[in-house]
């Protein structure tokens, strides 16, 4: 019998939101994320970028012309664009309050394999859960750009973790610029050093009185949060005002000794460990690498093998719920039980029904 080399599959890549020049990004609004996107498919040999489709369909001819997709491939109805081109992957790089619409339209068209959504994963709670629910019932890999799994200072420090440096994990902290938006990463992580352990309960309070919407969804000024995990470690947030409370991104609190990831009194060296009976922190040099274009590779691998991806909906969720749940907390002014049975963002239906007031709207 004739011999046969490996089966090669290609996969055709498409996006949904190409956002703007990414020289000329506005943080809060557009940080044109396709464009990070597409240059992490372009390491890949087995991905072809074959379609785009953005509302400003100038942005989508611009991204279209910088990565050699073809004229036919623009498009301004993403619809019309998973019609007529049947993508295997499509990434979602818009607004958060339109994730859930756009990636659920994608789920069940029936046309796709894949689909690879910034984060944070939605705006509600409810609509999170139905993106997941989605994926797993119509059998598409639904990814989130939780890229910072891949960073090499949180990798290495997950790994001196599990080698036991600082013995047995007792409590991780994060601290960071808010918990929504910014925190949807660190929470993630939070809950990889946790080793994904479920949250029991949360508890939490916020202060938001200077108006910070970002990418559609108004963020927290300050928070405060504690949660609890079922295998006995406990998290800890503090973040905007409040960053100086930990003092790092994390903070690994261990039977044995201390891991910090991006300590904020040594920039250059972005990971240290202090042992035990250690006189002094030991910086450790992780070399750097690229985390967006590493997720990127990660979700087309685990297509191809069929394993489950560490920025899949499951784990995207799980952080996800701490983040609503610890608003949820404050609006309730007491500790939450999980899960969370809740459908909306408790931080935007406590400033619509005017329960927060914001500076930025006192006359």
């Amino acid at each position: 019998m004739p011999e046969f080399g490996p089966l090669i599959m290609t996969y055709s890549v498409a996006f949904v939101g190409t956002g703007p020049d990414p020289e000329n990004t506005v943080g809060g609004e557009s940080f044109a994320m396709a464009y990070r996107h597409a240059a992490g498919y372009q390491t890949v040999d087995d991905c072809e970028l074959e379609a785009c489709a953005d509302l400003v369909r100038e942005n989508a001819e611009a991204f279209a012309e910088r990565h050699g997709i073809r004229e036919g491939g623009v498009y301004r109805d993403y619809e019309a664009m998973v019609d007529d081109v049947e993508p295997d992957i499509v990434s979602v790089c818009t607004p958060v309050p339109t994730h859930a619409s756009i990636v659920v339209d994608l789920v069940r068209s029936g046309l796709v394999d894949a689909v690879h959504c910034e984060k944070p994963m939605a705006h509600t709670w409810g609509k999170a859960r139905l993106m997941a629910q989605q994926a797993d019932q119509f059998d598409v890999q639904l990814t989130f750009n939780h890229q910072r799994r891949f960073a090499a200072p949180w990798r290495r420090a997950k790994e001196l973790l599990a080698d036991g440096e600082i013995g047995a994990l007792d409590r991780v902290e994060m601290g960071g610029s808010n918990f929504f938006d910014h925190g949807t990463h660190y929470v993630d992580l939070c809950n990889f050093y946790a080793d994904e352990s479920p949250v029991e309960w949360v508890i939490g309070q916020f202060d938001y009185r200077d108006e910070d919407v970002r990418y559609g969804v108004h963020n927290e000024n300050h928070m405060l949060a504690s949660w609890e995990y079922a295998n006995g470690v406990d998290g800890f947030a503090s973040t905007g005002v409040g960053r100086d409370v930990v003092g790092a991104a994390h903070r690994l609190v261990g039977t044995d000794g201390q891991i910090e990831v991006d300590p904020s009194d040594a920039p250059e060296t972005p990971l240290r460990v202090r042992r035990a009976g250690d006189p002094s922190w030991e910086r450790i040099r992780t070399g750097d690498s690229n985390a967006i274009h590493e997720n990127v590779r990660h979700v087309v691998d685990c297509l191809g093998s069929g394993k489950e991806p560490e920025t899949g909906a499951r784990n995207a969720l799980r952080a996800t719920e701490v983040i609503f749940a610890a608003y949820e907390s404050a609006r309730r002014r007491g500790r939450v039980e999980l899960p969370l049975e809740v459908e909306d963002h408790p931080l935007e239906a406590l400033v619509e029904a005017g329960d927060v007031t914001l500076s930025d709207s006192v006359e």
